[in-house]
């Protein structure tokens, strides 16, 4: 008898074994997105939302350089799934939030008094006053940062700030950073536990996650915080060279207004996705209004209706 309800117990617990769906997400993303897997497994209790948060750049070489198991990728910036997925691992790309850079801080940074959205280039030029972003090479948020340098040097008509505060010339080799002026880790997220430390004063991030942390945050001027498509000419003259799919190979990145993707990962070589059918579902959830709903909930904008490049028809769209 014992043998019989322990089969059957075994049986139970089977049938209770929840579908995992991976997913591959920007650090940006980790707030909304948890709380998108809460309501998405509330909907869908037969699914188990992994989440695993990385540069997006990073993330998508997980899936390209070492064939991680993925069932669906956001980035924060649409073209790491053009430049880096598509065709081979993924098929269409889903163009569905927007965002913006700000420039975060504590009441222990120097000169948090002082600071303003007219005088920040010259207080981050002052002595002692140190400065985050992250890699650009491994995460948008980094290369937009110092795109975002570039371009205020020029709306605020200071000659050299570039090259004083970064001086990386045209791209960022080998992980190098001025120490005396530039602390850089891999992705945004790795840099707040540091500067509410107060390892350093200013941070380079993006707007939603400086509401989410409650950091203190300038907003920027539309003209140089990426959100606004209507600057599109004046944001692609600054550019950046960051690291392309092959060794040695660079891509060209240009100012633009930011845009996120997402995408289902696939590669029928390597058998992924894992869960193609969790995938859609997760996909389309976060494209539907309960889920658009978190973004806006997040600080995050919402694109509407998502732009949708490439193959999307196992969405039904």
């Amino acid at each position: 008898m014992k043998k019989v309800l322990l089969a059957l117990s075994l049986v139970a617990n089977i049938g209770l074994a929840k579908e995992k769906v991976v997913v591959l997400h920007a650090g940006s993303l980790a707030v909304p997105f948890s709380d998108m897997e809460k309501a998405f497994e509330a909907k869908y209790p037969q699914y188990d939302v992994v989440r695993e948060a990385a540069g997006s750049r990073a993330c998508a070489r997980k899936i390209t350089d070492i064939h991680k198991p993925a069932d669906v990728m956001a980035s924060a910036a649409y073209k790491v799934i053009d430049n880096l997925l598509i065709p081979n691992y993924a098929k269409f790309n889903v163009h569905f939030v927007t965002n913006e850079m700000a420039i975060a801080y504590t009441p222990k940074s120097k000169y948090a008094n002082e600071i303003n959205e007219k005088n920040w280039t010259d207080i981050f030029l002052r002595e002692g006053v140190k400065v985050g972003h992250s890699n650009p090479n491994m995460d948008p948020c980094g290369y937009r940062s110092i795109l975002v340098t570039k371009i205020a040097e020029k709306y605020y008509k200071q000659d050299g700030f570039y090259n004083k505060l970064m001086g990386y010339g045209e791209s960022y080799e080998n992980g190098e950073e001025r120490k005396e002026k530039v602390i850089v880790r891999p992705k945004e997220t790795d840099l707040l536990g540091l500067i509410e430390a107060g390892v350093y004063d200013y941070l380079y991030i993006y707007k939603s996650v400086a509401e989410q942390h409650g950091l203190k945050y300038i907003v920027l001027p539309p003209e140089v915080s990426l959100q606004d498509k209507k600057f599109s000419d004046s944001y692609k003259g600054a550019t950046f060279k960051i690291t392309g799919k092959k060794p040695g190979s660079y891509i060209t990145k240009k100012g633009s207004a930011m845009v996120y993707g997402i995408t289902v990962v696939e590669n029928e070589k390597e058998g992924l996705p894992k869960n193609r059918e969790g995938a859609v579902k997760f996909v389309n959830f976060v494209l539907s209004p309960e889920g658009q709903d978190i973004m806006k909930r997040n600080g995050q904008g919402v694109i509407t209706p998502p732009v949708i490049t490439g193959d999307a028809s196992i969405l039904g769209r």
